[in-house]
């Protein structure tokens, strides 16, 4: 059973940083496209990122030049390094796991698997 657990989120100040994680099990994340969305409220599933598993990324505008996306020392953890944080930038953040090809990283239903999403709220 695939299982994608994220944590690191919280309450902070604009201008500071904020660093996701994304546990999973059941599933490595070594071989399949591994990405971050996020979504405000009432507004749509928006794309943070996606790390390819030839290590490419892409970002989606909002957060280029201040988000990075890597994977940690084992194949099942992704990390979303979120620097300047904005007020706009408050959302739950979910990761999400599939075979997404670069045509289609932005459409959620590339991916197969998500987590239950993390809070962050980034105040001015």
């Amino acid at each position: 059973q695939v299982q994608l657990v994220e944590s690191g989120g919280g309450s902070v100040q604009a201008g500071t940083s904020l660093r996701l994680s994304c546990a999973a099990s059941g599933i490595t994340f070594n071989n399949y496209a591994v990405a971050w969305f996020r979504q405000a409220p009432g507004k749509e599933r928006e794309f943070v990122g996606v790390l390819f598993r030839n290590a490419n990324t892409y970002y989606g505008d909002a957060v280029k030049g201040r988000f990075t996306i890597s994977r940690g020392g084992t194949s099942n953890t992704l990390y979303l390094q979120m620097d300047t944080l904005r007020p706009d930038d408050t959302a739950a953040y979910y990761c999400a796991e599939g075979s997404a090809i670069l045509s289609s990283i932005r459409n959620i239903n590339a991916y197969a698997y998500w987590g239950q999403g993390n809070q962050v709220t980034v105040s001015s």
